[in-house]
């Protein structure tokens, strides 16, 4: 078969399925979010301030990027999962995270004096949060690769690695509430380093699990 035969081919298994994989992801973000709800309540938890933390913009800030970041990635996956999809227009959307965050740190940079960055750049968290997002993260992680086999992906490594931007958006906005630090600086550096983590790990496992 020639390789635009297969593409049309899957194409039209893709059109005929259309539905039920839009279905699968639907049920897969539910179950994913049920998942890392369960885990972050059972571990961590909010943290005790939460109530008064709610009524700062520096701790509703965190969500903004967190939530920006899994709903791009979730219309980036879903456009993944089937063949043959132009992904350029939504993966542009994934730019949309660090600007925010750029733009944060560099509000942040203007108002925090220079002796009291690094302070507020390492802050009181960093093991807690290079440990938890990933650990409430593996789940949705997990669920997302197994939907990704009800599609047909072209590029099983990059869905893989935007399977795990999703995971990490939600159990960031999970750990969120937990995390006492604040700081665009902290959120810029730590949280995106345990998202990569599990990109990188959703890179590795998409090249085996989402083949076809």
């Amino acid at each position: 078969m020639q390789t635009n035969d297969l593409i049309n081919a899957l194409k039209a298994d893709a059109a005929k399925q259309a539905m039920p994989l839009g279905y699968a992801w639907w049920v897969a973000i539910v179950a994913a979010t049920i998942i890392a709800a369960g885990v972050f309540f059972v571990l961590i938890g909010p943290r005790p301030d939460f109530a008064v933390a709610a009524h700062t913009l520096r701790f509703l800030f965190k969500f903004i990027v967190t939530l920006a970041l899994a709903v791009v990635a979730f219309a980036l996956l879903r456009v993944l999962s089937r063949p043959d999809s132009d992904v350029r227009r939504a993966a542009c959307w994934l730019f949309l995270v660090p600007i925010l965050l750029g733009t944060a740190v560099v509000a942040e940079l203007f108002v925090v004096p220079s002796d009291q960055l690094v302070t507020v750049w390492w802050g009181s968290n960093v093991y807690v949060c290079l440990t938890f997002i990933p650990l409430i993260g593996l789940g949705p992680l997990a669920v997302f690769l197994a939907a990704l086999r009800h599609g047909a992906p072209t590029r099983p490594r990059l869905a893989g690695a935007v399977a795990g931007l999703l995971a990490g958006g939600i159990a960031a906005t999970f750990y969120a509430a937990h995390c006492t630090d604040d700081s665009p600086l902290f959120v810029a550096t730590w949280y995106s380093i345990a998202i990569a983590g599990l990109a990188a790990l959703g890179t590795v496992l998409g090249r085996r699990v989402a083949r076809w």
